[in-house]
């Protein structure tokens, strides 16, 4: 069982940045394929980014934030971020990190951990 913890979510004014963190309970981070999503109020929740296992050579991203958003690793740290860059009122949702033990080519797989969420609120 890996447990998830995102942090780094708040309020920001659109043009803004933020970072987000997400901790995992597991000494084999590495090996596991790691995705951020989003949830906005009623809608559905969508992919927004996702790396490779180990080095994180392979990353995805939805067309919504390709150029403003950068996802990365650190399997020291046993935590992936999501820097978020010139953000827009549309970016505000709830984030959730997840953890995947297949390594799909490709934004979208099947993602067996998530976190709980951490609030990200764009104002314009």
């Amino acid at each position: 069982q890996v447990q998830l913890a995102e942090s780094g979510g708040g309020m920001v004014q659109a043009g803004g940045s933020l970072r987000l963190s997400c901790a995992a309970s597991t000494v084999t981070f590495g090996r596991y394929r790691m995705g951020w999503f989003r949830q906005a109020p009623g809608k559905e929740r969508e992919s927004v980014a996702a790396i490779s296992s180990w080095s994180g050579y392979n990353k995805y991203y939805a067309d919504s934030v390709k150029g403003r958003f950068t996802i990365s690793r650190d399997n020291a740290k046993n935590t992936v971020y999501l820097q978020m860059n010139s953000l827009k009122p549309e970016d505000t949702a709830v984030y959730y990190c997840a953890a995947s033990t297949l390594n799909t080519i490709g934004l979208n797989t099947r993602y067996d951990y998530w976190g709980q969420g951490t609030q990200v609120t764009v104002s314009s």
